[in-house]
């Protein structure tokens, strides 16, 4: 259950506790809390003082109830001072090692900071004692931030109605918390938004030579690189009437086209065509043009490429199985925007095609451009 602590100084501590704790353990995540000693720490539920031995449960503190924290001037125990067990202003302890050591004497209380905040938690069970200080001053800043944002909101609650540089304060306020709950709802029911998202790759044979292709529904054109089409034994097929320049995100030279050459998915053979790019950081990109002519779908469900409408299916990689070098292929693939477009062969001069309403490659690029001439 949730309790929240007043202090004299009319600081706000929230503790997230267990109904039957006793009051000594609650003092001592207090002592985390304020830097007050446990043993200065007076405490009082309905105006009646709480002993260190009696329980939560015991004295009737409910969920959401208030409890004030009063100051006294009391000595701590022996064997430790307050300077050794008190806080600095930025949240560190000035005795690290007896701070430590007071809070790993208290078993309950240790295992309720494993529940709670397992970071200090491991830190204070750790031998790195300046791991443990830059928690405890982390710790002290979130806390700081925290309390000037309700004092913030505080104000701003009592702020003149007609006051319109207030006012908007308030709006921005409250489209920030409609952020930070829509996050929070995210983290817990859609968590995976927010990992990467691995590309759809899968292997193939082009001209009998095995690579690793790029699936990519936003590219207009099927690409190869220079590199791969010569290593697939292509090259000597490239037509240069084709020529130009791809314009997508940056812009990458067009080399020319290969026609038609086979590539092999799963056990069948199937003719395509290429756009040879002058680039070594994209391998082979299986464009809309191809998965169209070979009415492929992209069977997320199974993670599997169905080709020929259904009659071959391959499956895409995992991660693991993807080179290193191709984790740019998102910037690439928008690179290849517009390079299928045909360039007029019998005329002299330079052209501009613009590929027009058709996508650019990638998520969202702009329609691309070729610069060609023939």
């Amino acid at each position: 259950m949730k309790i929240t602590v007043m202090t004299a100084d009319e600081q706000i501590i929230t503790l997230d506790v267990d109904p039957d704790e006793a009051v000594e353990n609650v003092k001592a995540l207090l002592e985390v809390e304020s830097g007050v000693t446990l043993q200065q720490q007076q405490l009082l539920y309905n105006g009646k003082e709480m002993n260190n031995h009696e329980k939560l449960s015991g004295l009737g503190v409910c969920d959401g109830d208030l409890i004030m924290m009063l100051i006294s001037n009391a000595a701590p125990h022996s064997g430790s001072s307050n300077n050794d067990l008190g806080l600095n202003p930025d949240g560190s302890a000035r005795n690290p090692a007896a701070f430590q050591q007071q809070l790993l004497r208290d078993s309950n209380l240790m295992a309720q900071l494993f529940q709670s905040d397992p970071e200090l938690a491991q830190a204070l069970s750790g031998n790195d004692l300046n791991r443990l200080q830059e928690i405890l001053r982390q710790r002290h800043r979130q806390r700081a931030e925290m309390r000037q944002k309700e004092n913030e909101e505080l104000a701003l609650h009592y702020a003149d109605p007609f006051d319109v540089e207030a006012q908007k304060k308030i709006e921005a306020s409250i489209r920030q918390k409609g952020i930070d709950e829509n996050w929070a709802a995210a983290l817990e029911h859609n968590p995976e938004a927010f990992a990467r998202v691995v590309m759809l790759y899968v292997d193939m044979e082009v001209n009998g030579v095995p690579i690793k292709a790029f699936v990519d529904s936003g590219a207009q054109s099927t690409i190869i690189s220079k590199s791969c089409a010569e290593r697939c034994g292509l090259l000597r097929l490239l037509d240069e009437r084709y020529k130009g320049i791809a314009h997508g995100v940056g812009q990458t030279e067009i080399l020319g086209r290969i026609h038609v050459a086979p590539i092999k998915i799963g056990n069948m053979f199937y003719p395509s065509s290429f756009t040879v790019l002058d680039s070594d950081n994209m391998e082979f990109l299986f464009g809309l043009d191809m998965l169209r002519k070979h009415q492929c779908i992209i069977d997320l469900k199974d993670n599997v490429l169905r080709v020929g409408g259904g009659e071959i299916s391959v499956p895409f990689l995992p991660e693991k199985d993807i080179p290193s070098r191709f984790l740019d292929e998102e910037r690439f693939s928008k690179q290849a925007s517009g390079s299928g477009a045909p360039v007029s062969s019998g005329s002299k001069g330079n052209r501009e095609f613009a590929t027009g309403s058709q996508p650019s490659g990638g998520a969202g690029g702009n329609p691309g451009q070729i610069h060609g001439c023939s």
